[in-house]
């Protein structure tokens, strides 16, 4: 990727969702609902404290995240649909 975020900001691709129900049943892209889970791929190197030093984010790139569901700006980089976020708009790491 040729983009490098700045300052607590975090590149997440948002992961889709199942298209089945556990019933069986097929929903369809009209009724699907927007993801809230996806994998950092980039990272910012963080936010300056008010003594001036670095304070790193406690997400890493790799790492599966629980987002809301409005969180973050759409972008496409490379072909591809990202989000742009703060890190405070991630709810967790998922493990």
């Amino acid at each position: 990727m040729k983009f490098r975020p700045l300052h607590d900001r975090v590149v997440v691709e948002p992961l889709e969702e199942e298209e089945k129900t556990a019933g069986g049943i097929i929903i369809p892209d009209t009724a699907k609902e927007k993801p809230m889970q996806g994998k950092v791929l980039a990272v910012g190197p963080g936010t300056r404290g008010d003594d001036g030093k670095l304070n790193a984010l406690d997400v890493k790139k790799g790492d599966k995240v629980l987002y809301g569901k409005w969180s973050g700006t759409e972008v496409k980089l490379d072909g591809k649909t990202m989000l742009i976020m703060r890190e405070s708009d991630i709810m967790g790491v998922l493990q």
